[in-house]
């Protein structure tokens, strides 16, 4: 494929923003693709190039791009206007759709992402407990704010170490991490340490790939959070709404204190919230003192795009984006094993991720045996076959309702070819 002119606008990018993109995960050698539009299960780049998308923007579409109902409702909405800075009928209806369905929320605040949510859930916990301590999931990503920005300690009874340049370490003092799948070493933690306020994890891990929880791994996270007053906070910015119509904690019926959502919430538009019990949740300002605000926070655009979303995932939804999943997993994992090639594909509903070098991934300890290599490959062969995966070998890939039966097959066809003549 030629990409002279992504090539050309990448050269003008890297010399108005660091690293030619807005975000890391969009970056990769020798320049990313620019695309200009979107229709369905594809999108087309500068140099009109289609690719079948497997990326679909890390989640938030799951009925594929332009659907012809959000494109309608956000139309809509424009025309009555675009932000208010006052409540609005379409920030209550999307409030009623997340109450209403998300086991936990009995009360739930708008916000813009997943990042400002992580943030401002970790505050609220502090400001309902009285106390400080964090524990989250080594490898587990919470948004990129400073208190969960923390390097792994090897003592995980010992607080964690800045990660990125720029994190001061008092920033991480009070955050600890445990491994995904342990639950013997957070109540460890939690008896021994009388100072934490929540823990903050992913019901499943979506930014090491696809991790899943062992049987009963979270009903006794939520033993043990319970047994010592410290809020359990799930961080569903990739699974809420994506695995279930009631979310990851519907699916493993298992409820945590506070959730987080992101992504499908916002219908394709900036979009996250902190919802949970209400006794929790009444400490937000104005009705308690844990201060939270944003002047785009329930924006009506966004808060239309959600509900037109949320609305239309009905049960039968879910159950083709699984059995699609489920089809190509099974032909992923099938050329696997013809190729006599040591890896694995994990999924959980309509999100899934190919591992090289392993033949299963159950916490981020087991992650350090991918090989990241042969996954980079991966990518640019799909690339130049016409499929856009995620950059990473620790995102996700996603199935929306759009991808076809061809579009499966094509993906099947190439993986194969890969698997057959490069690894």
């Amino acid at each position: 494929m030629k990409r002279t002119t992504s090539k050309k606008l990448y050269s003008e990018s890297e010399k108005l923003t660091p690293g030619g993109v807005s975000s890391p995960v969009r970056s990769f050698a020798p320049f990313p693709v620019f695309m200009k539009n979107g229709k369905g299960g594809t999108i087309t780049d500068a140099d009109n190039n289609d690719y079948i998308d497997l990326c679909m923007a890390y989640g938030p579409l799951i009925f594929g791009h332009a659907h012809p109902k959000i494109v309608e409702t956000v139309g809509k909405q424009m025309e009555n206007g675009t932000v208010f800075g006052t409540p609005s009928e379409a920030e209550l209806r999307l409030l009623r759709n997340i109450c209403s369905r998300v086991p936990c929320a009995e009360s739930a605040r708008l916000m813009n992402s997943g990042t400002e949510a992580t943030m401002h859930s970790i505050r609220l916990a502090r400001g309902f407990t009285g106390k400080n301590g964090i524990v989250m999931v080594n490898g587990g990503f919470h948004g990129a704010h400073d208190a969960l920005l923390a390097g792994i300690s090897e003592d995980p009874f010992t607080h964690c170490v800045p990660w990125p340049k720029g994190v001061p370490e008092d920033a991480v003092k009070n955050t600890f991490s445990i491994e995904y799948n342990d639950p013997e070493v957070l109540n460890q933690l939690l008896h021994r340490n009388k100072d934490i306020a929540a823990v903050i994890m992913e019901p499943i891990m979506g930014n090491r790939g696809v991790i899943t929880p062992k049987k009963g791994y979270l009903e006794d996270v939520r033993k043990i959070t319970s047994e010592n007053d410290v809020v359990l906070i799930f961080d569903e910015v990739i699974t809420g709404f994506r695995v279930a119509p009631d979310s990851a904690q519907g699916f493993y019926k298992v409820t945590p204190d506070l959730c987080i959502l992101g992504k499908i919430i916002g219908g394709g538009f900036p979009a996250g919230a902190v919802a949970g019990k209400k006794e929790i949740m009444d400490e937000f300002a104005p009705s308690g003192k844990v201060y939270q605000a944003g002047t785009f926070s329930g924006n009506p655009i966004t808060a239309a795009a959600g509900s037109a979303v949320i609305e239309m995932l009905t049960p039968d939804i879910y159950r083709g984006l699984s059995k699609r999943t489920n089809t190509i997993v099974s032909i992923l994992n099938d050329s696997f094993s013809d190729a006599g090639v040591l890896g694995c594909v994990q999924y959980s509903n309509s999100m899934f991720q190919v591992f090289f070098g392993t033949d299963s991934v159950e916490c981020y300890g087991d992650s350090s045996e991918v090989d990241v290599i042969v996954h980079r490959d991966l990518f640019k062969h799909m690339l130049d076959s016409g499929i856009y995966l995620p950059p990473s070998a620790f995102e996700v890939n996603f199935l929306c309702t759009e991808h076809t039966d061809e579009h499966l097959s094509k993906v099947a066809e190439e993986f194969d070819s890969f698997i057959g003549g490069s690894v």
